[in-house]
């Protein structure tokens, strides 16, 4: 399971590969659909799509002569279940944080 997760967060942390699954959300569509949006080559985002569907987070099928891309989201499922598991922590509150600072540690006067 560590190899799938890994391999899950690794094709999520490109900011392109995350932009296309939201594109994703929406409907399947096709690879040149895929590419429009963004100023790189159809190469480029091949690439791209070929890290999302090892990862699981897509799969791809050819109808006709035009390449679809559809979303996969069962395989964000075991990555959810992980991060999850953070969730037992309380989030900070920054400016909570921050006034007791400035009562603790007031400035020093010169």
């Amino acid at each position: 399971m560590s190899n799938d997760l890994d391999t899950v967060f690794a094709a999520l942390a490109d900011p392109t590969r995350r932009a296309i699954l939201a594109m994703l959300l929406e409907d399947d569509m096709a690879v040149t659909d895929v590419a429009e949006p963004f100023e790189m080559s159809l190469a480029a985002i091949s690439k791209h799509l070929v890290i999302l569907t090892k990862a699981g987070l897509i799969s791809q099928e050819k109808r006709g002569r035009v390449k679809w891309c559809k979303l996969e989201p069962d395989a964000l499922r075991a990555a959810s279940v992980w991060m999850q598991g953070f969730g037992q922590f309380e989030p900070v509150n920054l400016d909570a944080f921050e006034r007791f600072l400035e009562v603790e540690l007031p400035p020093d006067e010169a």
